[in-house]
């Protein structure tokens, strides 16, 4: 086959094959060239003994320009880019392996993203769109936290499908602003609420009951309380450990009387067993019940459309920090029950502990004062 021989059309080259032959001639196959991302792209059209031409040729390379033009598609791509649904749903098999929220991964893509990117390819998906996506998300009530747990989430995915080379593009969240979130809790329960809570919640569910008990006292959060195993129960030392932290830290948490009498009914015959159990199956329960929602809602909730003053499940973790401190105890101390990483993350506490603050104060006049008399009887 011979070289590539320039036409009289612009980037639309042609060659002559020694080979194949067409009307008593040997065929003549044409190629076009053009620009993309900085790049001279050659692109084969076609043999003139298959109907193409130079002319048509020509037309072909308008439509490509057109297209990096208007940031469309090329043919080429299509093979190279991925549906979103078919990395979605690669991304999510492997969550389920991987991530402990995996579910709640899966929930926010058949809630809020499936029906909007499913059959778009990745390349088609612009900064825009997303701009567009949180837009409407916010619109729709969501708050600002889940708004960014969506976003994060497709960024995740675009990335492992950069890193498990299905995609050699840009990932388009980059330079997306993200939400700003204003969730952190102010409320937390008296202990009046709190026996109010456990009373309603006897009456409906004994679980619910108890588990709430057991954030209530020693300040594990649902997904913790959800992982305990009979293993993680120590009765001799009266310790629970928490081994599926948020932080992948393990912890230890004391039990209290109470807590320690309501594991010893619960304590399953396996070790490897459940604490709580899903009551519809049997298996792991994945997320708070309903029934504490409602209950909490009808006893505290009403008309209150700040987030940070509504009382969910991790309000009572937070209870736990706020009498903990409401008592006097330090910010190590706290910071360690509750399994916090940083200082930062226990420092919202320092404002319920008034009394520790003013000893402080007053302890530092009285050394004062004692030193100022004792210089002044030297």
């Amino acid at each position: 086959m011979k070289y590539r021989q320039k036409t009289k059309h612009t980037g639309v080259y042609e060659r002559a094959s020694q080979k194949k032959v067409f009307n008593g001639k040997p065929d003549i196959c044409y190629d076009i060239s053009y620009k993309f991302e900085g790049k001279k792209k050659w692109e084969k059209v076609g043999w003139l003994s298959e109907g193409y031409s130079a002319k048509l040729a020509t037309q072909i390379r308008g439509e490509r320009i057109r297209s990096i033009r208007h940031g469309l598609e090329l043919p080429q791509q299509r093979s190279k880019s991925p549906l979103f649904k078919d990395i979605a749903n690669k991304y999510l098999f492997w969550a389920m392996e991987n991530k402990k929220s995996w579910f709640s991964d899966q929930h926010r893509y058949r809630n809020h993203l499936s029906q909007r990117l499913d059959e778009k390819r990745l390349n088609e998906i612009s900064s825009l769109d997303l701009e567009r996506i949180k837009s409407e998300l916010i619109k729709e009530g969501l708050s600002p936290a889940t708004v960014k747990h969506v976003l994060v989430l497709f960024r995740q995915m675009i990335n492992k499908a950069i890193a498990w080379g299905m995609y050699e593009g840009k990932n388009p969240i980059q330079g997306i602003k993200m939400p700003v979130i204003q969730n952190q809790r102010e409320r937390f329960l008296s202990y009046e609420e709190a026996d109010r809570l456990l009373t309603e919640l006897k009456k409906s569910s004994t679980a619910l009951h108890d588990m709430t008990l057991l954030s209530l006292r020693t300040g594990l959060r649902a997904g913790e309380i959800f992982n305990l195993k009979g293993h993680d129960i120590n009765f001799k030392n009266e310790l629970i450990t928490i081994l599926d932290a948020k932080n992948k830290d393990s912890r230890k948490a004391f039990m209290t009387t109470a807590i320690k009498e309501m594991l010893k009914e619960r304590i399953p015959e396996s070790p490897d067993n459940f604490i709580f159990k899903d009551q519809r199956n049997g298996n792991k329960i994945k997320e708070v019940s309903r029934t504490y929602r409602g209950i909490a809602n009808r006893l505290f909730n009403k008309k209150v459309k700040d987030p940070r003053q509504r009382v969910t499940f991790h309000t009572l973790r937070h209870t736990f920090a706020s009498w903990l401190a409401l008592q006097g105890e330090s910010l190590l101390t706290i910071r360690e029950l509750l399994g916090h990483k940083s200082f930062a993350m226990t420092q919202r506490y320092t404002h319920l502990m008034p009394d520790e603050k003013r000893r402080a104060a007053v302890m530092l006049e009285s050394a004062f004062n004692e030193k100022r008399i004792l210089k002044k009887g030297v």
